[in-house]
């Protein structure tokens, strides 16, 4: 007697949508980050009548949704029952700034969390993170810097500000303050460590108070990747990073 080595179950779950890629002439593939299984690659239909259970026009960048989904045990793309809405995004779709951040943050996310397991905690920044940046209506050129550097804590890499003075030197691959120039080529000169560390206090709560220039924002960006490449194997480039630069020069 032969036994399958899948296991169908149906099973609830919120998920956040991060990109869509073309399958075939009829299906395309959806990727989330999933509360319950982590990052999994969904097939949907392209086009579906009006009492569709799995409307693709939910899938757009960063939504929010409550799903009933397949999952079978090795199967590399699973199937969605039903898709709904769990917040409504309305400015994250009709802002331009807030429409090219959340591009720029899905690409992030999706080649940071590539490989990850499942992890609550993890989702529920994200989940947060995104009804601020729908939420907050002014101020909010920072709010990437915040949400890449504080997603660091969940992942086991965050900086340690502890007894930074200026005139430090920001040890990007030990993620320290140090009073000497390291040995290594991965580290911020002092005046670059004194914007790194306000970095470090931001938050969403005060983001709005701390200004950058266009060129510093710009730099910090750049800094925050570095420091991702040096704590993650084979971090990629990120391809919408010019098109951010571009809102906020």
């Amino acid at each position: 007697m032969k036994f399958s080595i899948f296991v169908q179950m149906l099973h609830k779950t919120r998920a956040i949508v991060l990109y869509n890629s073309n399958y075939s002439d009829i299906y395309s593939i959806v990727h989330l980050l999933t509360e319950e299984f982590g990052p999994v690659s969904y097939l949907i239909a392209k086009a579906k009548g009006k009492k569709t259970r799995v409307p693709k026009s939910v899938f757009h960048p960063l939504s929010v949704l409550d799903l009933e989904v397949e999952h079978l045990n090795l199967r590399n793309i699973q199937r969605i029952k039903e898709a709904k809405v769990h917040i409504p995004l309305i400015s994250l779709l009709n802002n331009p700034v807030k429409s090219t951040i959340s591009i720029f943050l899905v690409e992030f996310i999706g080649k940071v969390v590539r490989d990850a397991q499942p992890d609550k905690l993890l989702f529920d920044y994200i989940f947060r993170s995104v009804q601020v940046l729908e939420l907050y209506d002014k101020n909010y050129a920072n709010f990437h810097l915040v949400f890449m550097i504080r997603l660091s804590q969940f992942l086991g890499f965050y900086p340690d500000s502890g007894g930074y003075v200026k005139g430090m030197y920001f040890d990007l691959q030990n993620g320290v303050f140090v009073s000497y120039k390291p040995m290594h080529v991965h580290f911020l000169h002092p005046d670059e460590s004194g914007v790194f560390f306000n970095l470090l206090r931001m938050s969403y709560d005060n983001m709005a108070n701390f200004k950058f220039s266009g060129k510093e924002r710009k730099n910090i960006i750049y800094r925050i990747i570095e420091y991702y490449r040096l704590h993650l194997t084979n971090f990629p480039e990120i391809k919408s990073l010019e098109i951010l630069h571009e809102v906020f020069e």
